[in-house]
């Protein structure tokens, strides 16, 4: 089969690998869609793990085996994959730390080599562990949507751990890819979203995924506004969808006393920020992190992606064969005004 080979920092290779040979309790899945993750990018940019691998994780495809001993799957069924899946059982599962779950910390989706994913292959092998993950795509969605699974997913998992009531107010800063998923679900569960971002026609979707305000996030008086448009209170929640260090403070005078900062896309150790003690302490702004996703949430996600109240076809905007997943990768790193969300396709399954 082909494959995307990970050979060193920015050494992605198209190779011939061997088709996964699956064991009794796995099943084998034919890739049609895997969408491109900032995490695989800072695996691939920075080298942050060992070569050789196969990257991709937001994956989607078509079950063309299943071991003798698995149940509930069949041949033929159109599927979108979780790579992470938590035990359940261990002091972290039961905190509802799914992220920090050594089993879950496992990557359980491999196209050879060792497991990160696979998805920039024809092949992937499901390991038994997370079988559970996997959910079936109904015959009136793509096999793009499948792969918006998971990343859907972070963001509900985010939006969910935020305390908040309908008609609070929560700045999302940044409309990339991820910003909008969190605009559109905060404006699902009845919030006032002020969008934020450099780009006009960003700040245009936003509007279009159900944002109250979209805002410059090039003022100098954004805190100020956020407060104006909110009667002096002050956001009630910001969102951190991009990893500028400076607007940590920003989105800390943006929000009200008893509101918390949410950092999404801090995803590389080492990073400072200032950040006002006092505010945290004697006005309780509380200040969070949220990684990866929540395997108890499956079931919501697929019927907010399927059902398509978050219409995710609307922020795929660039699709590049196997072949190209380096240029697919190029892109993501460094988007244009014009591109959202990168999906690498192949071309026997088109739907």
């Amino acid at each position: 089969m082909r494959a995307v080979v990970y050979r060193g920092v920015r050494d992605l290779r198209v190779e011939t690998l061997p088709v996964p040979r699956i064991a009794s309790n796995e099943i084998l899945v034919r890739v049609a869609a895997c969408g491109v993750c900032p995490t695989d990018i800072k695996k691939i940019v920075q080298g942050t793990v060992a070569p050789p691998r196969v990257f991709g994780h937001e994956t989607a495809g078509t079950i063309v085996r299943v071991g003798a001993r698995v149940r509930g799957f069949r041949v033929g069924a159109r599927v979108g994959l979780h790579h992470h899946v938590p035990c359940m059982e261990c002091h972290f599962c039961r905190h509802r730390a799914f992220a920090q779950c050594p089993t879950y910390k496992r990557t359980g989706i491999t196209a050879g080599f060792e497991p990160a994913g696979g998805g920039y292959a024809e092949f992937v092998r499901v390991l038994p562990f997370c079988l559970p993950g996997i959910v079936r795509i109904p015959g009136a969605n793509t096999f793009s949507e499948g792969a918006m699974l998971e990343p859907v997913n972070t963001v509900l998992k985010a939006v969910r751990q935020l305390p908040l009531l309908p008609g609070d107010t929560v700045l999302v800063a940044g409309q990339g890819p991820i910003g909008l998923m969190f605009t559109r679900l905060l404006a699902l569960a009845g919030m006032r979203v002020v969008a934020t971002d450099l780009l006009p026609n960003r700040r245009v979707l936003a509007r279009r995924f159900g944002a109250w305000k979209s805002l410059d996030a090039a003022r100098k008086d954004l805190p100020d506004e956020v407060h104006r448009l909110t009667r002096g209170r002050g956001a009630d929640a910001a969102v951190l969808a991009v990893a500028v260090d400076s607007l940590v403070g920003q989105a800390q005078a943006a929000v009200r006393g008893g509101g918390t900062v949410l950092l999404f896309a801090h995803t590389v150790r080492g990073h400072e920020a200032p950040v006002d003690l006092g505010a945290v302490c004697v006005d309780e702004k509380g200040l969070a992190g949220s990684y990866s996703s929540d395997f108890t949430l499956q079931r919501a996600v697929a019927r907010i992606v399927f059902g398509r109240q978050l219409d995710t076809r609307a922020l795929v905007t660039h699709e590049f064969p196997l072949e190209q997943t380096a240029e697919a990768i190029a892109l993501a790193e460094k988007p244009t005004p014009a591109s959202l969300k990168i999906v690498v396709r192949h071309e026997m399954d088109r739907r």
